[in-house]
């Protein structure tokens, strides 16, 4: 039986010698190795033999198979080799490779609420001006007739540097400026739309940040009346919500507006039937407007018998929220791309 191994190999070795392609290799592996191969024949037969000849023709058949497996092994890596350098020299692109995949970026949901509101009162002819963070008391407090001591400073509770200067609690600051501008110059017209970052104290609840980002517009001249702030707060509504969207207007106290009315936006969820994102009022607050009061134009060297003015602020985060149907404000700031990404396809 040991003889016939031998035989075996050496018809095995004459035929990969002979070998010429994959497929004559896969030929040859089955003949040799395969389940009805003259080597398993071999084995099968050593049932009768003594218990020296088992072991001999064991130990020989496993050195013959180990050795064809090697040979077969070796020849099967070089035609891989070759296959796989055929595939480089014709295919450009290696097809079975991942592709790479590109990300779409957005605009931030506040910028895409700036954005679209600048466009609105550019249409208009407003200036868009930036205004000073870092403001000193004076035309952030005094001369929007919030002089010190005032309640309203309360209201605000501010981050002050030292005691005349602090980071700014409201883009009126440019609207002090811009009038007291208007006053050197002796300019009667002006409209203005200002909008940045402004501090105050955290009131620790979902709707409110210790920073936040603000718009604020006015406009200045001499026939300026609170029908056109009506106008101006429909239309910014409209344009911003729906053309259906309604607005009211109900009376209220600012220090630098009189009068003074807070605007309310028919609720974006239920159109004004009443849902518990409204408190069931069909309605939800925005922001503060009016007329420029009287005593803001004179402390900031304008006459009040000569010029009028509309004006009011809005929290961007609060149209946003709206808008989007956002529920906490801090997800605006916390820069996590699953909530990101829900814009990417806004403002295309």
């Amino acid at each position: 039986m040991v003889k016939n191994i031998e035989i075996i190999l050496e018809r095995f070795k004459k035929r990969i010698d002979e070998v010429q392609n994959k497929e004559e290799l896969e030929l040859i592996k089955k003949e040799f190795l395969g389940k009805d191969s003259e080597m398993n024949d071999v084995l099968r037969n050593i049932r009768s033999s003594s218990n020296e000849e088992k072991k001999l023709v064991g130990q020989k058949s496993n050195e013959a198979k180990n050795l064809m497996i090697k040979m077969i092994n070796d020849i099967e890596s070089v035609y891989e080799s070759e296959t796989l350098k055929n595939q480089l020299k014709t295919e450009i692109i290696d097809q079975s490779l991942p592709g790479i995949s590109f990300k779409k970026g957005s605009v931030h949901p506040l910028n895409l609420v700036v954005n679209e509101v600048c466009e609105i009162f550019k249409e208009l002819g407003y200036k868009i001006v930036s205004g000073l963070e870092f403001e000193t008391d004076e035309y952030c407090f005094q001369k929007l007739n919030i002089p010190v001591g005032h309640p309203a400073r309360d209201m605000q509770d501010t981050f002050y540097v030292d005691n005349k200067s602090l980071l700014r609690t409201h883009a009126t600051n440019v609207t002090s400026r811009m009038l007291t501008f208007c006053a050197e110059n002796k300019i009667e017209n002006m409209a203005v739309l200002s909008y940045g970052n402004v501090y105050r104290r955290d009131d620790d609840d979902a709707t409110h940040s210790h920073q936040f980002m603000q718009m604020d517009v006015f406009a200045i001249g001499k026939t300026i009346s609170f029908a056109n702030l009506k106008w101006l707060l429909q239309h910014m509504c409209k344009r911003l919500f729906s053309e259906d969207t309604k607005i009211r207007l109900r009376p209220s106290f600012f220090p630098f507006t009189e009068p003074s009315a807070e605007v309310d936006v028919e609720c974006i969820s239920c159109k004004g039937k009443g849902c518990s994102i409204c408190k069931n009022t069909g309605y939800i607050e925005i922001l503060g407007s009016g007329m420029i009061n009287p005593e803001v134009l004179m402390l900031n060297g304008l006459d009040p018998d000569k010029i009028t003015g509309l004006a009011f602020g809005v929290g961007i985060e609060r149209i946003a929220m709206l808008k989007y149907n956002l529920k906490n404000i801090r997800d605006l700031y916390e820069n996590d791309i699953r909530f990101l990404e829900q814009f990417t396809f806004f403002g295309d």
